[in-house]
């Protein structure tokens, strides 16, 4: 059987990358791409007066931190992120877990697994 290649999304509280880099580390997870999100769930939001002018503010700083894994289970990143990223309130964040066909290294056209590698 074939190594079966799986996408996880992550977002959540900025102020939880730091240790959450860290901790994926020490699992084995080598890659990641981490981007700057804005976005609003179904938490209410927090009013907030601008210039004199009250407004509801609905969209909220986040982090979407993805990564690909193989060799790594995926039970295991999990529970590494509801470990690191659960404060208990709501804004934790979602992850979400995608099963690839294939990933293709651009420089060197290996496939798959070997893809993920960081070969010379």
């Amino acid at each position: 059987m074939a190594d079966v290649l799986t996408k996880i999304e992550i977002i959540t509280r900025p102020s939880k990358f730091e240790e959450l880099k860290s901790e994926l580390a020490k699992i084995g997870v080598s890659g990641i791409t981490v981007s700057n999100v804005l976005g609003c769930g179904l938490q209410q939001g927090l009013p907030e007066v601008y210039r004199g002018v009250k407004r509801q503010n609905t969209m909220y700083e986040r982090i979407k931190v993805e990564t690909v894994v193989c060799k790594v289970p995926v039970q295991d990143v999990v529970d590494t992120v509801r470990k690191v990223c659960n404060t208990g309130k709501p804004g934790d964040g979602k992850i979400f877990i995608y099963e690839l066909t294939n990933a293709i290294k651009i420089r060197t056209g290996e496939e798959g697994y070997d893809a993920l590698q960081n070969t010379k």
